[in-house]
């Protein structure tokens, strides 16, 4: 039985056994892989019924904490969501095993044959928040690009996440590979978030997945490297030439079909010329769907909106709440968002080519969408399977972090005997 109470020590005895789990990955065959995950993903449906129940406990302890709705809707396994967590492990055990791809290969007048191909990471520290899905994607992706993972979900998902995590041990177990590949912080103390954000020896790189709170965390205090998947402050700008019908459909999308997902829509901007035909039917539309909508000057005319203040323009609601504004122009739309975004997600909605690709070329979002729902900013939805979160930095993972983005690469030289002058 391990000791819960001596944090340092289990986090290093969890580092180590990852780290040598890690090795045995690097080569371990596709197959292998591939199996591991279909059986995870057989075990998640049968065991659903003990998912659902663990599930209910997760929910008792988050009322008790008073999250909101949004929150509570994020935390919720029912039937559905995990039919959606078995076709995830399920499409990320498909993909083409990402390990030892080529990049790129070319010949040196030396003689040299160079090639760029893929390889691990190494080991990955994932902490996230409440969404126990998280617990099964992040396993998957990180298994499939042949990384071990120590994962640390938050405490409203604990009996989740350990109930998830059961099942992907049991794929590794029936594949014949080391069940260390995969494994959970078995404690809600926070203090093993300290330890693994130091764990330079172990871990080679930290994805935190939740609020603004967990990643400035993270990025304040790790000596290990980051993927940060910083608030998703998603804009939608509703341009001059934008389709009344499109338009519409697609905001409403983005901001009611789920709250508190980082591609929900949190500020809309809408083109002067629009305010009185397209703008007026959006807000009302969002009105009438139960959402607040925080409005400017300009839009407080439209009953039923409520006055905006300067803290709702950069703010990640998660909830049925949307700010509105009027801007001039395009450039008007585009200053505003390269003031407040977060660099996640931004959507115009134009049938102006021009336009859009003006607004594409100014701003420097992970991900760039027009005319569709920025309830898309996800990797299943980008055909990855699943993704271990939305990158807004710099690295070389960037937008949904699938499994090849979860490699890193190494150069394969070969001579014949050559020599070098």
């Amino acid at each position: 039985m391990k000791d819960l109470t001596d944090i340092p020590a289990l986090m290093h005895d969890i580092g180590a056994r990852a780290k040598a789990a890690a090795r045995d990955l690097a080569f371990a065959p596709s197959e292998s892989k591939r199996t591991a995950l279909i059986e995870a993903a057989e075990a998640v449906w049968a065991n659903r019924a003990t998912l659902i129940e663990a599930n209910a406990k997760d929910l008792d302890y988050g009322r008790d904490k008073g999250l909101s709705d949004a929150m509570m809707d994020r935390l919720l396994l029912n039937e559905d969501r995990i039919r959606g967590i078995v076709d995830g492990l399920r499409a990320v055990a498909e993909q083409t095993d990402p390990v030892g791809a080529v990049i790129t290969e070319w010949d040196r007048p030396s003689g040299l044959h160079i090639k760029r191909v893929r390889t691990p990471l190494g080991v990955i520290g994932v902490i996230y928040e409440s969404r126990p899905n998280v617990t099964a994607d992040a396993g998957a992706l990180c298994l499939k690009a042949g990384n071990a993972v120590i994962l640390r979900g938050g405490s409203e998902s604990f009996h989740s996440s350990s109930a998830i995590h059961a099942c992907l041990v049991e794929g590794l177990r029936k594949a014949g590979l080391p069940e260390d590949a995969i494994q959970l912080v078995p404690t809600r103390d926070r203090e093993a978030v300290s330890e693994m954000l130091t764990m330079t020896d172990f871990i080679d790189v930290i994805v935190p997945r939740g609020g603004k709170g967990l990643v400035g965390l993270v990025q304040r205090e790790a000596r290990v490297p980051v993927f940060a998947h910083l608030e998703g402050i998603v804009h939608i700008y509703v341009d001059a030439d934008a389709d009344p019908v499109k338009a519409l459909n697609v905001v409403l999308n983005a901001k009611t079909r789920r709250t508190g997902i980082c591609g929900a829509a949190e500020c809309l901007l809408i083109h002067k010329d629009v305010v009185g035909t397209i703008g007026q039917g959006v807000i009302k539309a969002l009105l009438k769907a139960g959402v607040e909508v925080r409005a400017d000057e300009t839009l407080r005319a439209i009953d039923g909106t409520v006055a905006a203040s300067e803290d709702d323009w950069g703010c990640e609601y998660l909830d049925s709440i949307i700010a509105a504004k009027v801007v001039d122009d395009l450039d008007a739309a585009i200053a505003h968002i390269n003031t407040y975004s977060s660099n996640h997600t931004d959507c115009i909605l134009t049938e102006n080519d021009r336009s859009a690709d003006r607004f594409f070329e100014r701003i420097d979002s992970a991900i760039l969408m027009r005319n569709a729902s920025t309830q898309f900013a996800d990797g299943g939805e980008f055909g990855m399977g699943a993704e271990i979160g939305i990158a807004t930095g710099k690295m070389h993972a960037r937008g949904p972090v699938g499994a090849e983005q979860l490699t890193s690469f190494k150069y394969i030289v070969t001579g014949d005997g050559t020599t070098r002058t």
